[in-house]
C-alpha cells in the first residue's frame, strides 16, 4: 500500500512539472521486460562496426552534409566493446572534405525493420555545445502526409542537446509526423531528467511502441507515453546518431570549446518482439 502511495504521489509531481515544462525525472512504473523476447541486438563486442547491421543513415563513406557538421563512415569506430561515435573539427577537412565539424549518423535500414515490441539503447550521452546525439526509430512513410503517423512516425526515443543549458543532465523524447515540409506535425518535447552524470555514465533509453501507443522509459522506468499523430502501423528502423546546430557543414557556435573529448558511446541497441 505503502509503495502505491508513493508512486501516486510522484505521478501527481511529475504532472504538475510537465504542466508548466520543468523537466523531471521518470518515476512511473517499471517495464515488464518478461512479456518480450529479443529479436535482434548488436552488443558492440567486436574489433569493428558491422556493416553488414548498419548503414550510413542517408550517407556512407563520403562527407555528407547534416545541420552544422558532416557525416563520415571514419568517425564511427569500437573501442572497449562499445560503438564510439567521434566529433572532431578537422581544420583542413577529412576525406577531401571542407573544413567543420565531424560525426556520423547510422541505422539498421538495411538489416532490421520490425513494426511494435521494444526497443533500447545503453549508452553515454555526447558532450558538445549545441551537439545533439540521439536514438531513434523512423521509415520512409514517415514523408507521408495521407494518413498522419499511421504511415510512419518518426519516433525520437531519446535526444539529447542540453549539454551547455540550465539542466544539462537533461534528454527529451518527440514525435514528428507528416514529413517535413508545411504538413509537418511534431509533439512538443517532453523533457527528462537523468540522475547522475549522463556524460560519463551509462543509462539506458527505450520506447515501448505498440497498436495504443508509445511508452517511454529512461532506465527501466516510465517518463511518459502517447497516442499522439495516429500511432504507426509499420515497420520502422532503428538510427544512432550524433549532429551539430547549424546548416549545410556549418555550425552556429564553437562547440567543443572547452571540451577535450567528445564521443557517443554506446554498449548496445536491442529490439524485442512481444511474445
Amino acid at each position: 500500500m505503502w509503495n502505491k502511495i508513493v508512486a501516486f504521489f510522484l505521478s501527481i509531481v511529475a504532472w504538475f512539472y510537465g504542466l508548466f515544462g520543468l523537466p523531471y525525472y521518470a518515476v512511473g512504473e517499471k517495464i515488464d521486460m518478461d512479456k518480450f523476447e529479443l529479436t535482434w541486438a548488436d552488443e558492440f563486442d567486436g574489433d569493428s562496426v558491422n556493416w553488414n547491421d548498419w548503414s550510413g543513415h542517408f550517407a556512407w563513406e563520403t562527407n555528407t552534409a547534416r545541420r552544422g557538421s558532416f557525416w563520415n563512415k571514419k568517425m564511427a569506430t569500437m573501442k572497449d566493446g562499445c560503438l564510439t561515435i567521434r566529433t572532431e573539427y578537422y581544420a583542413e577537412g577529412l576525406d577531401g572534405g571542407p573544413a567543420g565539424y565531424y560525426n556520423y549518423g547510422m541505422d539498421t535500414r538495411n538489416s532490421f525493420n520490425q513494426t511494435y515490441g521494444y526497443f533500447e539503447c545503453r549508452c553515454i550521452l555526447p558532450k558538445g555545445h549545441d551537439l545533439w546525439g540521439a536514438f531513434w526509430l523512423y521509415c520512409d512513410g514517415v514523408s507521408d502526409e495521407t494518413d498522419k503517423g499511421k504511415n510512419g512516425t518518426e519516433i525520437d526515443v531519446f535526444e539529447s542537446m542540453y549539454f551547455d543549458k540550465k539542466n544539462p543532465n537533461m534528454v527529451s523524447s518527440n514525435l514528428h509526423i507528416d514529413g517535413y515540409k508545411d504538413a509537418h506535425q511534431h509533439l512538443g518535447s517532453q523533457k527528462y531528467l537523468v540522475k547522475g552524470d549522463p556524460y560519463s555514465e551509462f543509462n539506458t533509453y527505450g520506447v515501448e511502441w505498440n497498436e495504443r501507443g508509445y511508452t517511454f522509459y529512461i532506465n527501466g522506468k516510465k517518463s511518459f507515453s502517447t497516442d499522439w499523430g495516429g500511432v504507426s502501423q509499420v515497420p520502422e528502423f532503428m538510427i544512432l546518431s550524433v549532429e551539430v546546430g547549424g546548416k549545410d557543414g556549418v555550425a552556429e557556435t564553437n562547440v567543443l570549446d572547452g571540451i577535450d573529448n567528445s564521443a557517443f558511446v554506446v554498449d548496445y541497441v536491442r529490439a524485442y518482439q512481444y511474445k
